[in-house]
């Protein structure tokens, strides 16, 4: 990439370093993929298909934490931005930035001139929020943040003013119990004093609701799944078939959490040529892609309060399906 390129690149988006290292694709798949039992990160589901993809699962009729979630927003959106008054808003893992519309009309409803920092690690995504979102509101100024938001917050681009950091859709709960606890306390170091955080969770509830979300009959779950190992195949000119694997997703009601794996669906090799090695799955071989940890009502609010933070709302449906919690650090 020239100077120009980079210069221009700069000029679109803001770019945050990683504060700690962190593993590399490779480091990841000789670490997880190419041992017993297999695994790789949720966080390369999503490259620029991947998040269309999930933008598609949100619309399905199973996948209720997007739209019980989205209902809130829509009720009580006015509410919260009076509440928290902002002057940026930052969110993490912002995607397509679908539900963050209800933030941003409410703060032009309230006459509240506010910044959007969407941040994401897919730079195409990030470009096309700023495009939509300028486009529908002349008056929003929106900087994307290009990073990875797991690797660290240190050198994470704090704007002047009061803000509202975001973390919709329940991806806390792709973390494990401890390390959402350690990211919301991240977060809330990043945080001044009149700082809010709008968290959004998913509930423990009736195993087949939670079975039918993560195996929508569309298979569109599925296809997101599988998108991973596209993303292989690109990164690390690698030739995985994705006829010869099967989405699967259960529920560990043991653990409170959804597993979603990639099933073989026969023995197989697979070159993985720019690592110069080669993964044998045997019929049947799971590899593990996310999980989805699910919270009690108690559960969700402590994941705050262990951080320091007052709660100054939480908001769940009748049916207690999912939360929203506005949180301020003292």
């Amino acid at each position: 990439m020239d100077d120009k390129a980079v210069l221009e690149v700069v000029e679109e988006c803001i770019y945050i370093p990683r504060s700690r290292k962190s593993n590399t694709l490779q480091q990841d798949v000789m670490q997880g993929l190419m041992k017993s039992p297999r695994s790789l990160p949720a966080k390369y589901f999503y490259d620029e298909r991947g998040s269309l993809l999930f933008d598609q699962i949100c619309q399905t009729e199973e996948y209720y934490p997007t739209r019980v979630e989205a209902e809130l927003l829509d009720c009580y959106a006015m509410e919260l931005i009076d509440i928290a008054r902002p002057r940026h808003i930052l969110e993490f893992g912002s995607g397509t930035s679908r539900k963050t519309h209800h933030l941003i009309q409410a703060c032009e409803a309230k006459g509240i001139d506010c910044e959007y920092l969407p941040f994401d690690v897919c730079e195409e995504m990030l470009c096309k929020v700023r495009n939509e979102f300028t486009q529908r509101y002349n008056w929003l100024d929106v900087k994307p943040l290009v990073g990875d938001y797991t690797a660290g917050l240190e050198r994470l681009h704090r704007p002047d003013g009061t803000c509202l950091y975001v973390f919709l859709g329940s991806s806390i709960g792709n973390f494990s119990k401890q390390s959402a606890a350690a990211f919301i306390d991240e977060v809330s170091h990043c945080m001044y004093s009149g700082d809010t955080l709008l968290l959004g969770i998913d509930r423990v509830k009736d195993e087949e609701i939670l079975h039918r979300a993560y195996n929508d009959n569309a298979g569109v779950t599925g296809q997101f799944n599988l998108n991973v190992l596209n993303v292989l195949n690109s990164e690390l000119q690698a030739d995985f078939d994705l006829q010869k694997f099967q989405h699967s997703a259960v529920y560990n009601s043991e653990q409170q959490r959804i597993e979603m794996y990639l099933v073989s669906r026969q023995g197989q090799d697979v070159n993985l040529d720019l690592m110069g090695e080669t993964l044998s799955l045997g019929q049947g071989e799971k590899i593990l892609t996310e999980v989805s940890h699910k919270y009690t009502h108690q559960q969700a609010e402590s994941l705050l309060t262990d951080a320091g933070l007052h709660i100054l709302r939480h908001i769940e449906p009748e049916n207690a399906w999912f939360s929203l919690l506005l949180a301020r650090m003292p």
